[in-house]
């Protein structure tokens, strides 16, 4: 029996990619159990999760939880990950060895802290990315760019002669560091680690960085992505001498597979209410699990820009004041009968549902594949993290959708209109239905050739 071990980060949008990949495994293989091992914060929440060869393992993480709809604090849980969970996942390991074995432990690689654990376990490591490769590739090429001197220690970019000036970084394209493709306009404020304040830039790089140490040494990183999400670019990642990189990201799509826990319940409504909309008529909002609140002032304008759209819309927005806070007084009333507003979603049901048109965002990338799966246009509106890649590839590099200038109310509405009517509409629809071929077309073989290399990676060891 061949016995895995997942470590994903502590969040929603990373449990769910790495439950399917644990199920694509087994699914066809009978000689296969994965445990995925998350903290026990997630656990509580997720832990009536149940599937033939699949199991959830709880890590102490000494977090004080009160429970409810949010999990402890970004500050807490990375704490607890480098300094109280390792010893845990350790004895964890430790245990099951002397059960039957371990034949590999596959770490999330914002996960890192579990990588030297599993190296002084002396296990097979495999490591897994969330995101699509372009994200990956910005946070490995930091070495890189230390040592040309385009960054300084605390992640600043230093690109005019050495000289930080800020009104010059901010908006800088990075098209001349070759870390994109000129197509993709990032800039530099997009990338992960450049947040606002100087203290927490420092941290976040830092993280950034350490993960990149961590990964050096691994031989193979799977990828929740497709082969060709550069659109035949040559700006590829060039890996380490020897590290293979295994694009799986379309397997993962299958609707069997999305069928995972979710940290909440979903409002099953939604698709009694979506039934009742025309075709294409509804625009679906999300925010998605992970990203902080929006500030109350822009959930007033998205509100009010939803409004004067005059579209039907869906909006799964958490029943909580700080994400609520915004929205103006007797607003459910002033919608009723043509707006939804909803704690949480059964997103992959609700994309594909012939009734939505169009899909506003914060550019989260499992959004973002659900979205090309069911082919749905994109509005993106990011918040954090890779947010803003994701935003610059579905709106530069794939055409697949639009970004948003602004949660201003005309902002909204101009662009909703942009999206739903029109040449540009009808343009953007053409793109997304090429990129869904492409993903549950030849690119769902190439996942499946490269989760059989990985099982042969593990039965060759």
């Amino acid at each position: 029996m061949v016995s895995i071990v997942f470590v994903p980060f502590a969040a929603q949008g990373h449990v769910a990619p790495m439950l399917q990949l644990a199920r694509a495994l087994v699914a066809d293989r009978g000689d296969v159990s994965v445990t995925v091992a998350v903290p026990d914060f997630i656990h509580r929440r997720m832990g009536q999760y149940r599937g033939a060869g699949v199991s959830l393992a709880s890590i102490p993480t000494g977090v004080q939880d009160v429970g409810g709809d949010e999990p402890p604090g970004a500050a807490a849980i990375v704490h607890a990950m480098e300094h109280h969970m390792p010893s845990q996942l350790e004895g964890m390991l430790t245990k099951k060895m002397l059960q039957g074995g371990v034949s590999c432990v596959v770490v999330d690689l914002l996960a890192s802290w579990a990588i030297p654990v599993a190296e002084r376990c002396g296990l097979p490591i495999v490591g897994f990315w969330v995101g699509m490769q372009a994200t990956y590739r910005s946070v490995a090429v930091i070495p890189e760019l230390l040592s040309k001197g385009f960054v300084s220690g605390s992640g600043t970019l230093l690109l005019k002669d050495g000289i930080n000036e800020d009104h010059y970084i901010k908006d800088h394209d990075l098209g001349d560091l070759h870390i994109f493709s000129p197509k993709v306009k990032l800039r530099a404020k997009d990338l992960p680690w450049l947040v606002s304040g100087a203290v927490s830039q420092k941290t976040r790089f830092a993280f950034w960085l350490e993960i990149v140490n961590r990964a050096k040494s691994l031989h193979s990183i799977i990828l929740n992505s497709f082969p060709g999400e550069d659109s035949g670019d040559s700006y590829q990642y060039d890996p380490p001498w020897g590290q293979q990189i295994l694009h799986v990201g379309p397997v993962l799509l299958s609707e069997d597979l999305k069928k995972t826990t979710s940290m909440w319940q979903a409002d099953q409504t939604c698709i009694d209410w979506l039934d009742k909309q025309s075709p294409v008529s509804v625009i679906y909002v999300s925010f998605g699990s992970w990203a902080a609140p929006i500030e109350p002032d822009k959930i007033t304008g998205f509100a009010r820009g939803l409004e004067a759209s005059g579209r039907p819309f869906l909006w799964a927005l958490k029943n909580h004041p700080s994400w609520r806070a915004g929205l103006p007084d007797g607003y459910a009333e002033k919608i009723a009968g043509r707006g939804k507003i909803v704690s949480w979603a059964p997103q992959d049901d609700v994309l594909k549902h012939e009734a939505v048109g169009c899909y506003i965002m914060h550019s989260g990338w499992n959004s973002v594949l659900e979205s090309l799966r069911h082919g749905v246009r994109m509005i993106c509106y990011p918040i954090c993290g890779d947010h803003f890649i994701n935003c610059a590839y579905v709106a530069n590099m794939w055409e697949a959708g639009i970004a948003l200038p602004s949660s201003d109310e005309n902002d909204v509405k101009d662009c909703v209109e942009r999206v739903m009517e029109g040449e540009e509409g009808r343009r953007l629809q053409e793109k997304v239905n090429q990129l869904r071929e492409m993903i549950t077309g030849d690119a769902v073989c190439v996942a499946k050739r490269n989760l059989n290399l990985f099982m042969e990676g593990i039965n060759n060891n």
